[in-house]
């Protein structure tokens, strides 16, 4: 039951993906624009009937109503994705706070706290007058070098484990 519900999720998120790529296109605009062109044009020939005024309202209900579905699911997928991406700066960031990491499960309430908490920052920030004491060049920099030394002696560690023989090949 679990893969079949595993390909279901899958064909959904594929279908919803080229979906909501399709239906935001210019093409499907004016497609439904001449549908409605269409439809207003034989107004007259049909009298205006009610059975005509229903065609386009049910027509219209049905197309909506599906669509909420697909760009919910198109909407929740990117809005994980936007998460996990932030969720990375945050981690690979020395100076940030992983307190901050899955911040979108906290409570209302919780998220207040922390609203309130970075307002006072900024406001601490305003009170400078030097844009640079909250956005320095010198730091940006010097964090840049940090980052480059980090990786350069990430590198030397890995090169060095790699040159390491293996208790197999000593053998």
């Amino acid at each position: 039951m679990a893969k079949k519900k595993s390909r279901l999720n899958s064909f959904f998120d594929k279908f919803s993906t080229k979906a909501t790529k399709i239906t935001g296109s210019v093409w499907a605009f004016i497609i439904a624009l001449i549908v409605i062109i269409v439809w207003g044009v034989t107004g007259p020939i049909f009298h205006y009937s009610d059975t005509w005024q229903l065609v386009i309202n049910t027509g219209t209900t049905i197309i909506t109503f599906l669509m909420v579905f697909i760009i919910q699911q198109t909407q929740n997928k990117d809005t994980t994705a936007v998460h996990l991406k932030l969720n990375e700066l945050i981690a690979s960031n020395k100076y940030a706070s992983n307190r901050l990491v899955d911040s979108e499960d906290l409570t209302d309430e919780e998220l207040q706290v922390l609203k309130k908490f970075y307002v006072r920052l900024s406001n601490l920030a305003e009170k400078e007058d030097d844009i640079k004491a909250s956005h320095s060049i010198d730091d940006a920099e010097g964090l840049q070098q940090e980052k480059a030394r980090s990786r350069g002696a990430d590198r030397k560690k890995s090169n060095a484990q790699a040159k390491k023989p293996s208790a197999a090949s000593k053998k």
